[in-house]
């Protein structure tokens, strides 16, 4: 009978250490990140053309592949919830995406819209894509 007792309190033991190292190893975003949606690259939709979206905060940086048949860049990313904003004279201002919020009036972060590096002169709703598209979208201040 105590080796028995033993033997369940070992296996305990066993699967107390297994469950508290898998708690361990799970680490929990933090600061511009704790609120985000997707912690890594995702792919949305379907469609006919496909663009990337790289979404830069902080050191980290993750990619959103989107099919879609949608006309404009922000008409796909409003598609799948991965923007929100405000409508301004100017179109559609950004203050959030993927769930990570920039609001100049608070910290004059705001994000900045790129495509191959160089600044966007039009804004997400307001730009038209292609097939093969790639555009970044960086937190700044």
């Amino acid at each position: 009978m105590k080796k028995t007792a033993y033997s369940v309190i070992a296996l305990v033991l066993v699967f107390v250490c297994l469950f508290s190292f898998t708690a361990c190893g799970e680490e929990k975003p933090e600061g511009l990140w704790e609120n985000a949606a997707y912690q890594t690259d995702t792919e949305f939709g379907e469609g006919a053309k496909t663009v990337t979206v790289q979404v830069k905060a902080g050191e980290k940086a993750i990619t959103f592949t989107i099919h879609t048949d949608a006309e404009t860049l922000g008409e796909a990313l409003l598609a799948h919830g991965l923007i929100a904003g405000e409508d301004s004279e100017f179109g559609l201002y950004i203050k959030q995406v993927n769930g990570i919020t920039a609001d100049y009036d608070v910290d004059q972060s705001y994000w900045g819209f790129y495509k191959g590096g160089e600044y966007m002169m039009t804004g997400v709703d307001s730009t038209v894509i292609a097939d093969g598209d790639a555009y970044e979208l960086v937190y700044s201040k």
